[in-house]
């Protein structure tokens, strides 16, 4: 699934491309692309028509595209293959196309959402006053956001009273952070995946949260992570952070600090990577 670089790479080619643009239609071809829009399709369609999108907004691994007249906003979920692609009018539909919005604009491009796996969607929702999709209100500010609270994050790890790479993947904590940037962050910090969050000092979440912000600066930079042709920026084009990994998806490899074999361990229906002298495991409880 996407995480936060990967998303924000979307918003921005949406920021570019589509922003300040008034529908024309929209067309629905697949009902599972919609069904967190419990009104169905028609309802979908009528709503957008004649509608002007305002700026792509993210929180965390969410996306959206507000819609300037009305509190209301497209929420887009990518799921694990889901693709928000801005194209041609005449370019051939793609195999998996879902949705296509068309624009009055007559600059000859469309938006369209395509999805292999039919995991993702778009929904309407009205916003909260800050002008959120209220149905994600409760999820958390993300690291790279300014508003994050570095104390407030710490102070949750201390209360939490669980394992830091299931606080990292905790949308309530923080967001933005999936398996991959987790696995990254973890590594440059030095801290094993199943270390609990109640030892952490201030300076140690510090450091981390320091990491997490670099390695997904860095991530954006190179376009986000790409392993296969499911995540793809608005033109199509993948990331090449992949080539930059130091933990995830390196089993076997060693290690770029000590040089021993990185290992990877089954971890709630996904995988950890890991050094096993850079990180070592906690001591168990006496």
């Amino acid at each position: 699934m996407p995480e936060l670089p990967e998303v924000e790479v979307v918003r921005r080619g949406l920021e570019r491309w589509v922003a300040h643009r008034r529908v024309a239609d929209a067309e629905v071809l697949h009902p599972r692309a919609i069904r967190r829009h419990p009104a169905g399709a028609e309802d979908f369609t009528h709503r957008l028509k004649g509608r002007r999108v305002g700026l792509p907004g993210r929180r965390g691994k969410y996306l959206w595209l507000p819609l300037e007249d009305g509190g209301q906003v497209i929420l887009a979920h990518l799921g694990m293959s889901g693709q928000l692609l801005v194209q041609p009018l005449e370019a051939p539909a793609e195999k998996h196309l879902r949705i296509r919005i068309r624009f009055d604009d007559g600059l000859g491009t469309e938006l369209r959402f395509v999805d292999q796996r039919t995991f993702g969607g778009l929904s309407l929702h009205d916003t909260t006053p800050d002008g959120l999709p209220d149905v994600i209100a409760h999820i958390a500010r993300d690291p790279l956001d300014p508003l994050f609270d570095d104390e407030a994050f710490h102070q949750a790890l201390r209360r939490k009273r669980t394992t830091i790479k299931r606080a990292l993947l905790d949308q309530s904590l923080i967001s933005g952070v999936g398996n991959i940037y987790a696995d990254e962050a973890l590594w440059r910090a030095r801290i094993h995946y199943e270390r609990p969050t109640a030892g952490f000092t201030r300076p140690r979440t510090a450091e981390l949260l320091g990491h997490i912000r670099d390695v997904m600066r860095e991530a954006l930079a190179a376009g986000g992570t790409s392993f296969d042709s499911l995540y793809v920026n608005v033109n199509g084009e993948s990331g090449y952070f992949d080539r930059s990994l130091d933990a995830y998806g390196r089993e076997g490899l060693p290690c770029r600090r000590c040089a021993t074999p990185l290992r990877r361990r089954p971890w709630m229906n996904r995988s950890s990577y890991y050094c096993p002298k850079c990180q070592r495991p906690p001591r168990p409880a006496a």
